[in-house]
């Protein structure tokens, strides 16, 4: 059955992607939105987008009733759930199947197998594919489960029969907790999944997580796509993902895939699946299936070369497997890292707010749903982008990945972009000495604030690039005059009597800082002095338009820069940052030290004397008008009196705190 026009009943990077393939082959998108995703960048690149409910998933995209009735209304043949929300519910299916429509995914039947993690254990001992030692079926008496764990031994896993993705586990390392450790799995399998099943299963402590991808026609012919590593997890949840798998033997991982295989054909497996394994020496152990999508699904993309996506949709308009077993081929090797709006040091709590900046790199693929100005809300997962390198080998791709974190970055929300940085710079990481706990036991040390070694330098250099962005359009101008930059010191010699333009930046990944920055000499060079009192000395020079040179105690560093209204971006040998310039008010008015006397509330230059000598004048009249940063700030008298004693001419600049006038009673003449 062709497929003309596909609904894609999901969000984000996943709804995206699947967009882009279907275009390819000829096949219209239509999308789903809710009321929190209405100009999503989904909404906005798939072009046309149906509205299904509020922004909760349970009210919207989770609503069997609204995905259907949006499908009717688009005129489609098939819908693809993508992943997460109803990509395994056979119910979801079976509503589609009944409604005439083609669902790009596995049968109604394997879902409900599959989703079972009781019955999908029962699947694989039939097929004879090894499973971990554990109770024979689920439990829901606390009795039982406490009986079956004590059977066992300790450390056991308590796995809700709904689980999936990492979700409804809860390990059991001490008898003295068992009792509550019970109650809160039940409570968690009831409240989440629907279902207070319990599976309890030996826990492995240190092993290896191997997925095997399989593609199946629903007639018994099964293949598989090699393998891929998942082993980095932090409390169950995938953080980085790679194919192939490295530091395992071939033969081993062979059998493994071979397996998989057996298992996908004893339910005569339709679609794309993963089947899930835990690997412990040269033993391994069935854990789960997954049938959909994954979403780790690219890094299998790049070793194979296969849109995935396309081969969906080929099995589900019934055209079969368009490869076989030997056609599949390994080439090099895949990273993907999940790049998350959420907050390391406090706990991973997802970090909701609008993404004021966003800088992602081109020169790899990057599958996003969401860009500048757009919102990360609590209704769905605070996903931005996941990265993906293609390297000959596993080194070369962990540099790869590592430089192209550090060349993106992300303002208005916490991201986990050092925690990922950290990971890919392990040595123990790099040597794959490392299991599913790995990161559990080193949390702390990895997400511990890791600022480049010259995070002051690019902090310093931002500053004074903000400023010069607004002083040197015309040869002219103040800022590129050889004069200014004499009589900036206060005389005193040391760089804490420097007087200066007040910056704050606000770092992407940190609190704002305030800034004092001062010219102190001819050809970019300056003075910056931190809210700490530490002072950097730095010279800054443009040999090619957005490429600085920057000279700082006896070394040199090229960046390249970019200032666009108030955004400043830096990329430098350690990676990219971004800071935000926080302007003062544009109605900031002079500053009194005593009644009367006008002084400068920020560095800037003159640009207008709206009163002479004697002028009387009023309670907020303005006396002059200084340029900072870009905005003009009135200076207004703060009484009533005569102009008197005018302490600067148009074209002065002039210090913060400097006098600009005095406003003398109106008996007093002026002298």
């Amino acid at each position: 059955m062709k497929i003309g026009t596909l609904l894609i009943a999901n969000r984000g990077e996943i709804a995206c992607r699947i967009a882009r393939t279907a275009r390819r082959l000829g096949i219209v998108p239509v999308g789903v939105h809710s009321d929190a995703d209405t100009g999503a960048l989904h909404v906005r690149e798939i072009g046309q987008s149906i509205r299904i409910g509020p922004g909760p998933a349970s009210e919207s995209y989770l609503r069997i009733d609204a995905i259907l009735d949006a499908a009717r209304r688009a005129g489609a043949d098939a819908i693809h759930p993508g992943y997460g929300f109803l990509s395994e519910n056979p119910a979801f299916a079976r509503a589609v199947e009944a409604a005439g429509l083609i669902f790009v995914g596995p049968t109604p039947e394997t879902l409900e197998r599959f989703g079972d993690k009781a019955q999908a254990k029962s699947a694989a001992i039939k097929a004879g594919v090894p499973v971990l030692p554990g109770s024979e079926g689920a439990y829901s008496a606390p009795a039982k489960i406490a009986a079956e764990v004590r059977r066992l031994g300790l450390p056991a896993l308590l796995k809700a029969i709904g689980g999936g993705g990492g979700r409804g586990q809860r390990l059991v390392t001490s008898e003295a907790t068992l009792t509550g450790d019970i109650e809160a799995a039940l409570r968690e399998a009831r409240s989440t999944f629907g279902s207070e099943g319990l599976l309890i299963e030996r826990f492995l402590p240190e092993s290896r997580h191997i997925e095997i991808q399989i593609a199946g026609d629903g007639r018994g012919n099964v293949i598989h796509l090699r393998e891929r590593d998942c082993t980095l997890q932090r409390r169950h949840q995938k953080v980085i993902e790679e194919a192939p798998a490295v530091g395992l033997d071939r033969a081993l991982l062979d059998r493994i895939a071979s397996d998989a295989v057996r298992l996908g054909r004893s339910v005569d497996y339709r679609g794309l699946g993963t089947v899930e394994f835990l690997v412990a020496g040269n033993d391994y152990f069935f854990l789960e299936v997954n049938p959909r999508l994954q979403v780790e699904h690219p890094v299998t993309e790049a070793i194979t070369g296969l849109d995935l996506v396309a081969l969906q949709l080929a099995i589900a308009a019934g055209e079969g497997l368009p490869i076989a077993q030997e056609d599949v081929r390994c080439d090099g090797h895949a990273i993907e890292a999940r790049l998350y709006a959420e907050d390391p040091a406090n706990q991973f709590a997802p970090s909701t707010g609008r993404i004021e900046d966003l800088i992602l790199p081109d020169r790899i693929r990057v599958d996003s749903g969401v860009v500048r100005a757009d919102a990360v809300t609590p209704f769905y997962d605070p996903m931005i982008a996941k990265l993906i390198v293609h390297a000959g080998d596993r080194a070369a791709a962990l540099a790869a990945l590592e430089r192209a974190l550090g060349q993106s970055a992300v303002s208005g929300v916490k991201t986990n972009r050092a925690f990922l940085r950290a990971l890919l710079r392990d040595e123990e990481v790099a040597a794959m000495r490392i299991h599913t706990r790995w990161i559990d036991a080193r949390l702390d040390r990895l997400v511990a604030d890791m600022p480049g070694p010259r995070q002051r330098l690019w902090q310093a250099a931002a500053a004074c690039l903000y400023l010069m962005d607004g002083r040197m359009a015309g040869a002219a101008d103040a800022w590129r005059r050889r004069d200014i930059f004499t009589g900036w010191r206060l005389g005193l010699g040391s760089p804490e009597a420097v007087a200066g333009q007040r910056v704050t930046l606000s770092a992407a990944d940190g609190a704002d800082e305030e800034f004092r920055v001062s010219p102190i000499g001819p050809n970019g060079a300056f003075t910056v002095i931190a809210a700490d009192g530490n002072a950097t000395d730095l010279c800054l020079s443009e040999f090619r338009p957005g490429e600085w040179l920057i000279a700082h105690a006896g070394e040199e560093y090229a960046i390249r820069a970019t200032v666009c209204a108030g955004e400043i971006g830096i990329e430098t040998a350690e990676g990219r940052y971004s800071f935000k310039a926080l302007p003062p008010l544009a109605t900031a008015t002079g500053e009194s030290v005593l009644d009367g006397t006008l002084n400068s509330p920020l560095t800037g230059l003159i640009v207008k004397v709206a009163v002479a000598e004697g002028d009387p004048v009023t309670a907020g009249e303005t006396v002059a008008i200084l340029e900072s940063m870009k905005l003009e700030i009135s200076i207004k008298a703060t009484t009533s009196g005569r102009a008197a004693r005018i302490a600067v001419r148009e074209g002065d600049m002039v210090d913060r705190g400097q006098t600009i006038a005095e406003i003398a009673p109106l008996e007093v003449q002026a002298t």
